[in-house]
C-alpha cells in the first residue's frame, strides 16, 4: 500500500518523528493511523535508552501559576537543540512537568538528591513504627526498605506517579518525551512556591 505525504505529515505532526521514520511505520502498519503511532512509540522508547547518555545544553524554563495565584512552579526542562527547545509540544510537555509538580508537590529531583541525613532520619522513624507496631525484629529490616522506596515515590520527582496518569512514572514520561522530541530530555532545577510556605 502506498503512503502519501499526507498522511505522513499527519503522523509526524502527532508524535514527533523524523519523515523516514514515519513514512517506515505506516508503511509496517499498513497506513493505520493509531498502529503506526504505537510502533513509533515502542521503536522510539527502546531507543531512548540510546540517547539517555547525550548532552542537553538547551531546553526551557517554564512556569505555571495555580488558578488562584496561590501556588506556582518554576522548573527547567532540558533538551539538546533549540530546533526542540522552540517548538510548542516541548513547552507542552514540559508544562504538563510544571503542572504536576504543583500537584504532586516532589521535594527532590532523584533518589540521589535525597540528603544521606534525611535517609538516616526516616529510617529512624520507620523502624520505630515497625517496633511499635510488634514487627518480627528480623524482618523490621525488609520492612524499613520497603517503606523507603514508597518514601521515594513519594518525595521523588522522577520516581512519583505522574498525576495524569498514574500508571506511569516522571521517569517513563521523560522517556516518552526523549521517543517523541528524538534528543535526550533531562529535568533540570524545580521550585514549587505555596504562599505562606516558607
Amino acid at each position: 500500500m502506498a503512503v502519501d505525504a499526507k498522511t505522513v505529515k499527519e503522523l509526524r505532526d502527532k508524535t514527533g518523528a523524523g519523515m523516514m521514520d514515519c513514512k517506515e511505520a505506516l508503511e509496517k502498519c499498513d497506513c493505520d493511523l493509531d498502529k503506526a503511532v504505537t510502533y513509533l512509540r515502542e521503536k522510539g522508547i527502546a531507543s531512548a535508552s540510546k540517547k539517555s547518555g547525550r548532552d542537553t545544553k538547551d531546553g526551557k524554563v517554564v512556569s505555571y501559576i495555580h488558578p488562584g495565584d496561590k501556588l506556582g512552579v518554576i522548573v527547567e526542562v532540558n533538551c539538546e537543540t533549540d530546533f526542540v527547545a522552540k517548538g510548542p509540544e516541548f513547552g507542552e510537555f514540559a508544562k504538563d512537568i510544571a503542572m504536576h509538580i504543583a500537584a504532586a508537590s516532589p521535594r527532590y529531583l532523584a533518589k540521589e538528591d535525597v540528603p544521606e541525613e534525611v535517609l538516616e532520619e526516616e529510617r529512624k522513624i520507620l523502624a520505630t513504627q515497625a517496633q511499635n507496631e510488634n514487627k518480627p525484629e528480623k524482618v523490621i529490616e525488609k520492612i524499613v526498605e520497603g517503606r523507603i522506596n514508597k518514601f521515594y515515590q513519594e518525595a521523588c520527582l522522577l520516581e512519583q506517579a505522574y498525576v495524569k496518569d498514574d500508571k506511569v512514572k516522571i521517569k517513563d514520561f521523560v522517556k516518552s518525551g526523549i521517543a517523541k522530541f528524538g534528543e535526550n530530555i533531562s529535568i533540570g532545577r524545580f521550585a514549587r512556591f505555596k504562599l505562606g510556605e516558607s
